[in-house]
């Protein structure tokens, strides 16, 4: 049975199965589809098991453990690209993704660019946040350092749906794609996520909730939260719109503008600090084409300006409190 057939098909799946199901349907699909990292092969599996069984089936060259060595698994993503394969590239958690700055920023965001297209570096990095209990060097979300990078596109998925979905696209995109997995979303929620090859286009958001009041922006982990708020704020007679970005860069900017100008007011949230976080940029952005629109400034919701603490009570993460304190202000300005 080809792939469009088995299209309709779905099953239930938490986070961590869709993207094991996204990686086995593009090496199905593409045997210069290779994966590599520390710990991915069997019996492993990867330390949120996202690659249990992938060496089984298509065996360890094609799913390769590597030595503890950041800038090695990416460089040699990167050469993998230029000869033809399209390599997955775990790099364990975000904050290890600094060791390799050089190879992510210099090299594969910018050989498209420096070689006039004959050079493109199809490689996706999968990289792991979330979890203050790991420690500062375990838990940094870092996605604002990437969306100031041309040539990097930056994908954060929200459920299990978009977990496979968006993960199979970034595989077959042409370009470099950083894929962030929160690991408070690996092993929570379930939804049905289509058993076949499945793909969500890079660069549109989904609006997952109308309104007409207040537009909440948020991607990750602070999506449902975002969802619970909206339910809240009903009973409270505001009508919020919720919009999960799924891609940071490119940036669905023109979805944002026509939700914000039926709602003229915003709030953007997410875990990544407040302080030169997404958030800033989405606000600017809204800010000067809609200036003239807005019954109150954009509100920004984001993490404390600090290393993530081994307390999750001192994250300064917003909560379901912090959300709808500052929608009620901005809509009774």
């Amino acid at each position: 049975m080809t792939v469009l057939e088995n299209r309709g098909l779905t099953e239930p799946m938490k986070s961590a199965g869709a993207m094991t199901s996204a990686l086995e349907c593009a090496m199905t699909a593409d045997d210069k589809v290779i994966i590599l990292g520390e710990d991915v092969a069997d019996p492993i599996g990867g330390v949120f098991k996202v690659t249990k069984g992938l060496s089984t089936k298509f065996g360890t060259r094609r799913v390769r453990a590597t030595p503890i060595s950041e800038q090695a698994i990416i460089g040699t993503a990167i050469g993998l690209s230029m000869v033809g394969y399209r390599p997955v590239a775990e790099v364990m958690f975000f904050d290890f993704i600094t060791v390799a700055m050089d190879q992510i920023v210099n090299h594969a965001a910018k050989l498209r660019y420096m070689s006039g297209g004959a050079t493109p570096a199809p490689i996706t990095i999968r990289t792991t946040v979330g979890g203050s209990r790991f420690g500062a060097q375990h838990a940094q979300s870092l996605e604002a350092w990437f969306m100031h990078t041309p040539g990097i596109k930056v994908v954060m998925p929200s459920g299990p749906r978009d977990a496979k979905g968006l993960l199979e696209s970034c595989i077959f995109d042409d370009d470099p794609c950083l894929y962030i997995e929160h690991m408070g979303l690996a092993f929570s929620t379930t939804e049905d996520v289509p058993v076949a090859d499945f793909r969500l286009p890079l660069g549109k958001a989904n609006v997952i909730r109308a309104g007409t009041d207040m537009t909440i922006i948020s991607y990750g982990p602070m999506v449902r939260p975002s969802l619970e708020v909206s339910t809240t704020l009903a009973a409270d007679g505001i009508d919020c719109e919720v919009i999960d970005l799924r891609t940071l860069s490119p940036l669905d900017l023109d979805t944002i503008f026509e939700s914000v100008t039926k709602t003229r007011r915003a709030a953007v949230v997410h875990e990544a600090t407040q302080f030169c976080g997404p958030g800033a940029e989405i606000s600017s952005q809204i800010h000067e084409q809609l200036f003239g629109e807005l019954l109150a400034p954009v509100v920004r919701l984001g993490a404390a300006y600090t290393p993530v603490p081994f307390s999750t009570a001192l994250s300064g993460y917003p909560t379901h409190d912090t959300i709808v304190a500052a929608v009620q202000s901005a809509v009774r300005a």
